[in-house]
């Protein structure tokens, strides 16, 4: 027996033992390990129907043994009888699974479709990155396992990872590749695509040279490892993808499905065995916390690091609820049967009321505070203890001591996160520590974000639509009560949307101004709520279809310390073009520059003649044409459409060509002038600057520009009219004048 000591990188299944594990050692190698894994699943019904179960797999090849238990479901408040199915490995389970929930569809099944990383996490507390102590026999079989760290470790003692990253040269779907970037920490190249297949036997022996443990790649999914297997085969030069050279690389198959009022598209992913493949274009987060959050995501969720870079956060709150329901032994449900409880429409109006929102005042503000309360939802969650199988608080207390599974399950993700927040404080702005952190508080909260929401999902495990109404009605009372502490201060309340406040005082615009109203609000509500920062000024925008109705997520600003914050606008919308967003946010960041009221004036003219030179040269044809490229949508298989949109319309000449369209797929396209109006740009054919439709770009970019003008009331209308005459200063200023400003 020896003892190793290293971090875990990969565990998946194998036919044998149960589970094949790769590890990172401490001297630096990469080792493989087998550990014989066996599982129980459960199963509930009629004691006829469970009595024939018990005669069908009795002595079955991989049934280890057969029991009657009582067990907890958090939806039932008496333990309920089940049958207990142990099974030899994994395997074994998912195959008998498989075979009786043909035979027996009418039984209640847990435990049966739990995760292997999520089982193993359940049982020795170890998940990916764990630095673990192993007692390991002869033939390499795991005898005992332990962690020597834990999912909430704030500064985690990580391994010396290699990253291999391979790209091609261009977007595949725009032309094609010629070349392959190859880049790690000791090298980079260039590959030239030849028609010999030299840059296979390179890629294999970099591969081999320096076994990398994260494989990462633009279009990997999508293009690159398909071509490279295809091109190994035909040419018979052999690739080794997998540092498990007997495993071919395994294809999960593409889905679509429907999340937070959205489809979802996700293509066919690559998964490779003993390292991690993360394609950075199918990585669903990757804009938000790159390769740092990736790596929290799959530590405190369990996920396998492949799996956290491309699902949503929704599945590792899952994974994560599953687990603590596991180390309670408390049943897993597999299919959730549960419905919501009738209610009368007044009961309706009363509970099912969402987040508070309380209209901004339209304009522009000086000395501005923004507050917020953090992870406002999960701390009321924790706070009132609010879970499906304990009693609802009363507003914000708690009717029941113990946490539920909810709650458990947030409060460490929560006061993790709270502590690299203040972590991130000590580090200077550009400190590469702060960055990391960064990345990886933004993991967190996206996790705290849609914990909420799983938690009225009508297919979540641990969801419970009276539980989700309860949360809201929780984070009313809060902002309420803020509000009431700010104006009993002094302050005027500009706006407040579910888990902020915009607050203003005369005389009050530094830090300290806000410290006794921050300590105050905190003391009434029982949670924590921080100072955002403070505007030099912000503008509430109001409605595009009528100037007197406000919008409650649409504004811009300028904090104090010059970082510009946006919401709602064109330049946030993922189907604006690049250039138009780019536009729109170097006229913020002209305003911006203001740090008084009457700096204003001047900016203003800045921002416009930015505008106006912008708009010269769209006309000139000299906008790059993969800038005005809009990313559309479709949502529905195409012959459902009655209304054909430009998206529809650049997808049907998508499908014509032979590509195949999904519903919730990207649909990249160009407007362009006479017929077809719009140009699929994944078709791949170059088009004449001299097609773009401008006058089309001219009316997007005239509403990107008066979105930003729009406080100072000066309309699209006026701003497309003022787009065709050089009297700039003549007409800008009897509106400056009307909102105060110095008009030259």
């Amino acid at each position: 027996m020896i003892t190793f000591r290293g971090w875990l990188l990969d565990l998946y299944l194998n036919q044998t033992e149960g589970l094949t594990l790769w590890f990172i050692g401490e001297d630096d190698s990469r080792v493989c390990f087998r550990q014989v894994f066996p599982v129980t699943f459960y199963a509930a019904g009629p004691k006829e129907q469970l009595r024939s179960l018990w005669k069908r797999v009795n002595g079955n090849a991989g049934v280890l043994g057969l029991s009657r238990k009582q067990k907890q479901d958090v939806f039932v408040s008496d333990p309920v009888d089940v049958m207990q199915l142990d099974m030899a490995s994994p395997a074994s389970q998912v195959r008998l699974f498989r075979d009786i929930e043909a035979e027996f569809p009418d039984l209640t099944y847990y435990d049966a479709d739990v995760t292997i990383g999520t089982r193993y996490m359940a049982r020795y507390g170890v998940f990916p990155l764990a630095l673990c102590e192993l007692e390991v026999d002869e033939s390499q079989i795991i005898q005992a396992i332990r962690p020597l760290n834990t999912r909430w470790d704030l500064i985690p003692d990580l391994p010396p990872l290699r990253i291999f990253e391979l790209a091609p040269n261009c977007d595949p779907s725009r032309g094609r590749p010629t070349s392959l970037h190859m880049r790690t920490d000791r090298f980079v190249r260039q590959i030239p695509l030849d028609a010999i297949g030299d840059y296979l036997r390179v890629i294999d022996e970099a591969l081999t040279a320096y076994d990398p443990d994260i494989f990462v790649t633009n279009w990997g999914d999508s293009w690159l490892i398909p071509f490279l297997i295809a091109q190994s085969e035909e040419k018979g030069i052999p690739l080794r993808l997998n540092r498990d050279t007997a495993r071919p690389v395994r294809w999960q198959k593409e889905t679509t499905y429907f999340s937070y009022g959205h489809i979802i598209y996700r293509p066919e992913e690559a998964h490779l065995f003993g390292r991690c493949h993360v394609d950075r274009r199918s990585a669903m987060m990757w804009s938000d916390f790159s390769m740092a959050g990736t790596l929290e995501m799959a530590r405190v969720t369990t996920l396998p690091i492949e799996k956290a870079a491309r699902v949503s956060p929704g599945q590792g709150i899952s994974a994560m609820q599953v687990i603590t329901a596991l180390e309670r032994d408390v049943l897993v449900p597999y299919q959730k049967r549960q419905v919501e409880e009738f209610k009368s429409g007044m009961q309706l109006i009363q509970s099912d009321r969402g987040g508070m929102i309380y209209q901004p005042k339209v304009g522009l503000h000086m000395d501005v505070a923004q507050v917020d309360f953090v992870s406002m939802y999960p701390a009321v969650i924790i706070k009132g203890n609010i879970s499906p199988e304990v009693p609802l608080p009363n507003v914000l207390e708690p009717a029941h001591e113990e946490l539920g599974v909810v709650p458990s399950t947030l409060k460490p993700l929560y006061e993790k996160r709270v502590e690299i927040k203040k972590k991130i404080r000590q580090y200077p702005p550009d400190h590469p520590m702060a960055a990391t952190l960064k990345e990886r508080a933004n993991a967190l909260k996206w996790l705290l974000v849609v914990c909420f929401g799983f938690l009225g999902y009508k297919n979540a495990r641990y969801g419970r639509i009276e539980a989700h109404e309860a949360v809201t009605r929780g984070g009313r009372e809060v902002l309420l009560r803020a509000k009431e502490v700010a104006e009993a201060e002094g302050f005027e309340v500009l706006h407040m949307y579910v888990d902020a406040l915009w607050i203003k005082k005369n005389g009050c615009s530094r830090q300290e101004h806000f410290t006794d109203v921050i300590s105050k609000i905190n003391l009434h509500t029982g949670l924590t709520i921080n100072l955002d920062g403070i505007y030099r000024w912000v503008a509430f925008l109001p409605s595009k279809t009528d100037a007197r109705v406000p919008i409650a997520n649409r504004y811009f600003g300028v904090f104090q310390s010059g970082e510009i914050k946006v919401r709602g606008l064109e330049a946030r919308r993922r189907d604006t073009p690049v250039w138009i967003a780019a536009v729109q946010n170097q006229m913020i960041a002209l305003l911006g520059q203001s740090r008084t009221k009457s700096d204003l004036s001047d900016h203003i003219r800045e921002a416009f003649r930015y505008y106006r030179a912008s708009l010269e040269q769209l006309k000139a044809n000299q906008v790059p044409v993969d800038q005005l490229v809009i990313n559309g949508k479709v949502s529905y298989a195409l012959e459902a459409y009655k209304a054909s949109t430009a998206s529809v319309r650049a997808a049907r000449q998508m499908q014509a060509a032979g590509m195949p369209i999904k519903p919730g797929m990207r649909i990249r396209f160009i407007y362009r002038v006479g017929e077809p109006d719009v140009f699929a740009w994944d078709l791949g054919r170059p088009i004449n600057p001299a097609e773009v439709n401008k006058a089309k770009y001219i009316e997007l970019l005239a509403k990107a520009g008066s979105a930003v003008l729009a406080p100072f009331g000066i309309s699209e209308v006026l701003f497309r009219e003022w787009s065709e005459t050089q009297t700039l200063q003549l007409k800008l200023k009897p509106y400056l004048e009307k909102k105060g400003l110095p008009s030259g």
